[in-house]
């Protein structure tokens, strides 16, 4: 067998690889629909072939065919690689650019077995959030990135590698859309075309970007989200002891939940259907129990409540029942979310009450009008329950999932008489107002020696780096402040890392300068062994134009608008990103959201500081400048205070106008 460096440098196989049987002890996933008639199957076929010399054609025509019939899309089964996926030492794969060798370290942590969702189908998270499209996009993208150097870029097109040109050392080595298809055409149908055919694809956020980091990267936005869901909501000096969050979902970001409600000091509690993701997380030590019994589960819930204890329980099955089992026990819920993938609900991301997972997977496929005809039903039996709950009392956020988006369009009872919902999103009420205005966002970090002693010393540092800012900092920003230091002080303890060493640290723009800062000399003086790869989740200050969940807090009328997430991509590619990307769809589905992300290789030179301070400097104001125009009173202040450290920041403020003057003209 070649080794994994030849496997490598391999790219398209020379002779055929034998035909791989699928996995059994992995999760897949689910058939996608049938949606291509005779002749546009036949251009999907021909799309596969054309990365394939003419006399391998005959026999990979038929084999195509069989995936398309079989799964609903060409995914390459045969050439997936013979060695084992994982994030490796960044000197382990083949490479001439140390940038480009980073970048295939991090695609082998979104592929890897602990991470991906669906890893032979190339789905990291969120039923649908592809790395690539095939088996052969891998190998091609690979191969490519060992061999380039720091003088050129490679461009991805929707997984495809369109190829490597000339560049120079300050451009991006990768530069990555997905599903950046015209607006007319961004309808969930069309992405269901379109990738059947092999011509785009849903990168998600950090999925196609390459920057996921497991369910850690969502874990510290969620503990925040609820700590302050329960300052705002829960009048009690015991914080969350003894109390109950009720939530859905232990899938790729969703998996974040139980964990983030135990560190929050919750009792936990999450429904998930599928039996495969309930194992994974609860042999991860993600969530704590695992009960497919509603009775003995809501007798469980009733001791966990005398004992006052944080612990997280898993329901497997649907989150109706769940919710109706806590109505009819009448069992006080205090705070309540959604986290089912709901930008996907009728081809895998939501599943219908009174069916079992195989015998939803069997309708979506067979009879994908009465699938959605149930999930529409579930979706209105599932406000109801929610509904009955928050009348008695419980605290009910959309957790930017596309739940109230998909609840209206199924018919509940969700929308108000002015249009907008009966329920905020989270980041309405908590991440907009608290976080994302003042420049607090998920910025993360990957260990590219992928040693733990290395992430041990970034941990280290970064508190220390916290404490210094702490005791300079504004009234504003202190709860953040203090919230995000407790946070990386016990993020060792809370055994976060899934894949590579990897941290997610919850910084404003300070933060993150001061933070890569001190990482960079860590590694200048041989304290940190290898580089390290800086980013964050696109569900940040600046990344992400989406209307129902980023940008919820936006009320100018401009929440609608993609500008921001498209000067966010074009600023960090010519600042000194290592990569970039641009998605279309994201968190709340295709269509609904243009965002994007950059991944920025760090290794201690003066380089790698001339970097760090411009491109993160901008890729947090530029998101703060937004919500400044917006009229949002903490980024008003945010603004003006980079602008006194930053003499060539230059940001027109808002001047706000007096509404009776207004109300009163058009009662005129």
């Amino acid at each position: 067998m070649k080794s994994f460096k030849e496997q490598i440098l391999e790219g398209i196989p020379e002779l055929l690889p034998e035909i791989k049987p699928l996995r059994e002890n992995i999760n897949h996933a689910p058939k996608r629909k049938d949606v291509l008639n005779g002749n546009e199957k036949i251009l999907a076929i021909k799309n596969a072939l054309r990365y394939f010399k003419p006399e391998f054609h005959e026999d990979l025509a038929k084999e195509f065919y069989q995936e398309l019939k079989d799964y609903g899309h060409i995914y390459m089964y045969r050439f997936k690689p013979d060695y084992e996926i994982l994030p490796k030492n960044i000197e382990e794969y083949p490479h001439e650019s140390k940038q480009a060798a980073a970048i295939m370290l991090m695609i082998s942590n979104n592929l890897c077995d602990a991470i991906a969702q669906h890893p032979d189908e190339l789905v990291t998270y969120g039923s649908n959030g592809s790395v690539f499209q095939n088996w052969i996009q891998y190998r091609l993208v690979m191969k490519y990135l060992a061999e380039m150097t720091d003088e050129q870029t490679l461009v991805l097109y929707s997984g495809h590698p369109l190829g490597v040109f000339p560049s120079h050392k300050d451009a991006p080595r990768v530069v990555v859309t997905n599903g950046m298809v015209i607006p007319n055409y961004s309808k969930p149908i069309d992405w269901e075309k379109f990738y059947a055919m092999g011509v785009s694809q849903y990168g998600q956020m950090t999925a196609g970007s390459f920057m996921y980091i497991g369910p850690q990267g969502i874990v510290h936005g969620t503990t925040i989200t609820v700590l302050n869901a329960a300052r705002m909501k829960i009048n009690s000096n015991e914080g969350l002891k003894g109390r109950i969050f009720v939530t859905s979902g232990l899938g790729g970001m969703s998996g974040a939940q139980a964990k983030a409600g135990v560190i929050a000091g919750a009792i936990t509690v999450v429904a998930e259907i599928n039996p495969k993701v309930v194992t994974t997380r609860h042999s991860q030590g993600w969530v704590n129990e695992v009960y497919t019994d509603l009775k003995e589960l809501m007798n469980r819930i009733k001791k966990a409540q005398e004992n006052k204890e944080a612990v997280s329980f898993a329901y497997q099955g649907n989150i109706v029942d769940l919710w109706e089992s806590f109505i009819q026990e009448n069992i006080h819920v205090d705070l309540g979310s959604d986290q089912t993938s709901l930008h996907n609900p009728f081809a895998g991301g939501y599943y219908p009450v009174g069916l079992t997972y195989e015998e939803s997977n069997t309708l979506m496929v067979n009879n994908p009008e009465e699938f959605k005809k149930q999930i529409q039903q579930t979706l209105i039996r599932h406000v109801k329950a929610i509904d009955t709950l928050s009348e008695r009392g419980m605290y009910f956020w959309d957790y930017g999932n596309a739940f109230l988006l998909e609840a209206s369009r199924a018919g509940a009872d969700i929308v108000k008489a002015d249009g907008s919902f009966k329920y905020p999103s989270y980041v309405e009420d908590i991440m907009g107002p608290m976080c994302f205005d003042y420049g607090f966002g998920p910025f993360r970090w990957v260990c590219t020696s992928n040693d733990s002693k290395d992430l041990d010393i970034t941990d280290n540092i970064a508190t220390e780096v916290l404490e210094e800012i702490i005791k300079e900092s504004h009234q504003e920003i202190k709860q953040q402040l203090e919230d995000n230091l407790h946070w990386i002080k016990s993020a060792k303890e809370n055994k976060l890392v899934v894949g590579s060493q990897a941290r997610i640290l919850y910084a404003n723009t300070e933060g993150r300068i001061k933070i890569a800062q001190a990482f960079n000399k860590a590694i200048k003086e041989g304290k940190i062994s290898a580089p390290i790869v800086l980013g964050r989740d696109h569900h940040d200050v600046s990344g992400t134009d989406s209307p129902y969940r980023e940008t919820a807090n936006i009320y100018d009328g401009s929440r609608f608008t993609a500008d921001m997430a498209i000067h966010n991509v074009i600023g960090d590619s010519f600042r000194g990103a290592t990569w970039v990307s641009i998605h279309n769809g994201g968190g709340v589905g295709w269509g609904e959201v243009i965002n994007g992300g950059f991944g920025l290789l760090i290794d201690g030179s003066d380089d790698s500081e001339r970097r760090l301070k411009s491109m993160l400097f901008w890729d947090v104001n530029n998101g703060i400048a937004r919500r400044s125009w917006a009229r949002n009173e903490g980024a008003i202040f945010a603004i003006k205070k980079e602008m006194e450290k930053e003499q060539g920041l230059k940001v027109t403020i808002p001047y706000i106008a007096d509404d009776n003057l207004l109300k009163s003209l058009i009662c005129e």
